[in-house]
């Protein structure tokens, strides 16, 4: 089975290399902000009547850059030609989302046209498709064109062992700052086993919720760790302290520059938001791998999670459960391990079903936390008694079924 995959690793780059990487990202928003000026006001003249060219695509944008290069930026040659060609890329993707949106063909959200990219609003990164990309057999070291050789953080052991033994290929490096902390993504094309197993666990419903992040129907009861809750003090106490600084707008709207503690401040801030992002995405991906592992058919429900983010009163609490970054990591990783994952519909009355009769209810109120069935007068868990009406959904719906129902 041929898949595309991402291993990203920290960085431990040196002052130096610090700078470089910073001025790769800076060269990629540069040509990015430049393209997208270019595009307005060819549009503008042909809005007027003249008859010019827009350049739309990745390779008409590319010649516009080459031959207004030398004028526009002279100092080019100090990075990599891949950091301008990431930025028009990212251009030119952009473009095309808004278009196809426009008339109708991409499904999603509405997408507008694109916006120039501010220096200190937006996520430096940088993406390499050619020039020497390699991890190091030190599995210590990663090489980028331009940058060089670049110490790791953390061992690069997954993707040098899957590199040694020729069942991967990279095929791009992509760089990213998040909280003063520099990552390296490479995505790579990975020829991973067909999965091949034996039964294991049989199938198993699971019912997400915030009290508990989710409930199995086998009883096992999975806790919220709840990581932005729980940084709430320490987010308001920073975000006080922010609002005192001198920061870069006065009160009467205009720019100034900002002051040392409240870059500190701000710098603070946002290691403690990548802090509660990592603790999330390390609970969800812990879970999904055991659920995987252990069970042969995992049934979801398939929830419509933006339009419950719309509810004032819980949708802090929804984000930060993260609800449909674990049925997204559930849908990959099944396939990869040879499990079956089936979504029940949105309308699935699971909380209403009683589970051992099959009697539905005709209203359930959220503030009810154990169901009573008035036909055979079960009393069970309110989630509990939903992740067992998910399990039973299987029997019906998953014989002759693709992987994904």
């Amino acid at each position: 089975m041929l898949v595309h995959q991402a291993y990203q690793f920290a960085l431990d780059p040196t002052p130096q290399q610090q700078g470089a990487l910073a001025s790769h990202c800076g060269a990629a928003r540069y040509a990015f902000n430049w393209a997208l000026k270019l595009v307005q006001r060819r549009l503008d003249e042909r809005a007027a009547g003249l008859d010019v060219e827009v350049p739309w695509t990745l390779p008409a944008l590319r010649r516009e850059w080459n031959r207004a290069k030398q004028q526009v930026a002279p100092w080019w040659w100090e990075n990599s030609k891949e950091a301008y060609n990431s930025g028009l890329d990212a251009l030119a993707r952009a473009l095309h989302n808004w278009a196809d949106s426009k008339a109708g063909r991409r499904k999603g959200p509405r997408v507008g046209f694109p916006q120039r990219k501010a220096k200190h609003r937006t996520r430096p990164t940088c993406r390499f498709t050619t020039g020497a990309i390699r991890v190091e057999p030190d599995r210590h070291h990663v090489v980028l064109p331009r940058i060089g050789r670049i110490h790791t953080h953390e061992s690069t052991k997954k993707l040098a062992r899957r590199l040694e033994a020729g069942t991967a290929r990279i095929l791009s490096a992509t760089i990213s700052c998040t909280a003063d902390r520099w990552f390296v993504s490479f995505t790579v094309e990975v020829q991973r086993r067909s999965p091949e197993r034996a039964r294991v666990g049989g199938a198993v419903g699971m019912d997400v919720g915030l009290r508990h992040l989710a409930v199995l129907s086998t009883g096992e009861v999975i806790a919220n760790p709840r990581p932005l809750n729980r940084a709430q003090r320490q987010l308001r106490r920073l975000n006080r302290q922010l609002a005192r600084r001198h920061g870069p707008r006065a009160p009467d709207g205009s720019g100034r520059a900002p002051s040392i503690g409240w870059q500190q401040t701000c710098r603070r801030l946002g290691r403690t938001h990548a802090r509660v992002t990592n603790l999330r995405r390390d609970n969800l991906h812990k879970l999904t791998s055991r659920l995987v592992a252990d069970h042969d058919v995992i049934v979801v429900e398939q929830l419509n999670v933006a339009g419950m983010v719309r509810n004032r009163r819980l949708a802090r609490h929804i984000a930060d459960a993260g609800w449909g970054e674990l049925r997204r990591q559930l849908g990959y990783k099944s396939a990869w391990a040879g499990a079956r994952l089936v979504h029940a519909d949105t309308f699935y009355p699971s909380s209403k079903t009683c589970s051992a009769c099959g009697a539905a209810k005709a209203k359930l109120s959220l503030s009810v936390r154990v169901f009573h069935c008035e036909t055979c007068g079960l009393r069970i868990d309110r989630d509990l008694n939903a992740a067992s009406n998910l399990a039973a959904l299987v029997a019906d719906v998953v014989a002759g079924s693709s992987p994904e129902t």
